[in-house]
């Protein structure tokens, strides 16, 4: 039968997935728990009027309650509840009064589900990403929920960045085309434009509309201009694809950016321990992609031997850090103004006391969005090239990383010492006597090994062991050679004998051990 070929044949055992339109709709939710809790949320997000009925309430609903989100019935179900329901959701411990309650409702003809009771359900509750007006729904038929939460999270992270914001964009545009061509007869050309429109662009493109773009593209319609015909800069490269250019308004550095063109392209990016080996592969990519990099001043030469342009360097010297932070955005801000590539290139990752945030926000407030390219963290990456595992079965099962450079020149706060953490001080060998005398205030033992790892992963890399008694005395006489971090706690000498053989180590420095 040639017919059989045409058409495919259903599978069977799946649901009918729709989005239900619950605007004002009155949704019963029988309990008061962190279940109830949740689907009271879901309902509340479709705009529904939503009752609950129970006894008690969790925290949640008692919030919602008094802020008058929902009604609440203070006491256990009746019959009566049902009355004008469009939908009923049971969240109670009691199988038997679920049951009953399903089945009241089915003969009643309203739609019911019944929380861990698959078959007394007419629907499941799907796993569920928001952005805007973008919802996606992942539904296993209560085969694998745990499985379909997994699956919705590998979905969502696809997703173009902006996706929701599209959304928004281009239904603001549809809104205004329809207002300025309401005509029946031009459904199809209103459908076929805006098609276009959606499949051509990319859709990082998309979020970045602003209202005089959309002004622009309403008037491509009304003048019968092809959407492919329309272009402007700054596309997104990942997505293989021409960039639409439109006309704006003119920009300083100092006006947000809305995706104009000649806009310059900002990658933060984390130059990791010292070795350029443990660059990650990203970020040698955007090293040598780079107009100009800003550079730490400690970034180590094996690092900046690699790259090909320009290296404006931060020069920090006491007292002038954040005169030389001020001269490193201004020098960005000129660069990108010219539509450069700017690579701002810190020491280990920019966010773990990088102060990295701090320069997404300044870039940010003055219009260019940051690419993020984390790197190595010495915090975690630096011992562990001196052969000390912060963490280890048995000895060490948790980690606190801290720095001793606070923005007053206060001493960290240093919690009580506990036999199963490792401590990584970050910036603090200049204060070790001051850190030593604090660890012994909060219990730390005299005998606890304490190790300072210098220059992690740089050719000439050291760690220099000894205990919190004696690790001031051991410094003083090897000498410190920075930068370096302070690692304390029984992981520090696990792994000594074998990290003798590790080629980065100096063996004559790891013989500083506690007992001298």
């Amino acid at each position: 039968n040639n017919m059989s070929q045409t058409f495919r044949d259903p599978q069977s055992g799946g649901s009918l997935i729709v989005a239900w339109q619950a605007k004002a709709r009155l949704i019963l939710i029988v309990g008061g728990g962190a279940v109830a809790a949740g689907r009271v949320f879901n309902a509340l997000e479709a705009d529904a009027n939503v009752t609950v009925v129970a006894p008690k309430l969790c925290p949640e609903l008692e919030y919602r309650a008094q802020a008058r989100q929902i009604t609440w019935r203070n006491r256990t179900f009746e019959d009566s509840d049902l009355d004008g329901s469009d939908m009923v959701l049971t969240a109670i411990s009691d199988g038997r009064e679920s049951r009953r309650i399903a089945d009241t409702c089915k003969q009643r003809r309203i739609p019911v589900n019944a929380a861990d009771i698959n078959d007394l359900c007419d629907f499941w509750f799907m796993s569920t990403h928001r952005d805007h007006s973008v919802q996606i729904a992942v539904s296993t038929n209560s085969k694998a929920p745990r499985l379909a939460n997994r699956i919705r999270r590998q979905i969502a992270s696809s997703l173009p960045r902006g996706t929701g914001q599209a959304v928004e964009q281009i239904g603001r545009l549809r809104k205004r085309i329809r207002e300025a061509d309401p005509r029946p007869e031009n459904s199809k050309r209103r459908m076929t434009w805006l098609t276009q429109l959606c499949d051509y662009w990319p859709i990082e493109q998309l979020a970045k509309l602003d209202s005089d773009n959309i002004d622009s593209l309403l008037d491509a319609y009304v003048q019968d201009h092809d959407p492919q015909s329309v272009r402007i800069n700054n596309a997104s490269e990942s997505s293989g694809m021409p960039s639409p250019v439109l006309p704006s308004r003119t920009l300083t550095p100092d006006t947000p950016n809305t995706g104009e063109p000649n806009r310059g392209r900002l990658v933060l990016v984390g130059a990791g321990v010292g070795d350029p080996e443990l660059l990650t592969v990203r970020a040698h990519r955007a090293l040598k992609e780079a107009d100009i990099v800003l550079a730490d001043k400690l970034i180590p030469e094996a690092v900046l031997d690699i790259i090909d342009c320009e290296i404006y360097t931060a020069r920090k010297f006491p007292g002038a850090a954040s005169e030389a932070q001020d001269d490193l955005y201004r020098r960005g801000l000129e660069e990108l103004a010219k539509g450069k590539c700017v690579v701002r290139l810190k020491q280990g990752d920019p966010f773990v006391y990088g102060r990295g945030g701090e320069e997404v926000l300044f870039f940010r407030s003055h219009g260019y969005e940051s690419e993020m390219v984390p790197g190595l963290s010495s915090a975690i990456n630096g011992p562990g090239l001196c052969g000390i595992p912060v963490t280890h079965r048995g000895v060490a099962d948790q980690v606190l990383v801290i720095s001793g450079a606070n923005r007053n020149g206060d001493l960290p706060v240093v919690p009580q010492f506990m036999a199963t953490r490792t401590l990584v001080i970050l910036m603090a060998v200049k204060r070790l006597e001051q850190i030593v005398g604090l660890l012994a205030e909060h219990g730390f033992p005299a005998d606890l090994p304490v190790a300072i790892v210098e220059r992690a992963g740089c050719s000439d890399q050291r760690t220099v062991r000894g205990s919190l008694h004696t690790i001031v005395d051991v410094v003083a006489r090897a000498g410190h050679n920075p930068p370096g971090l302070i690692v304390a706690g029984y992981s520090v000498n696990v792994l000594s004998d074998a990290a003798i053989q590790d080629r980065y180590l100096d063996p004559s420095t790891l013989g500083l051990h506690s007992s001298e």
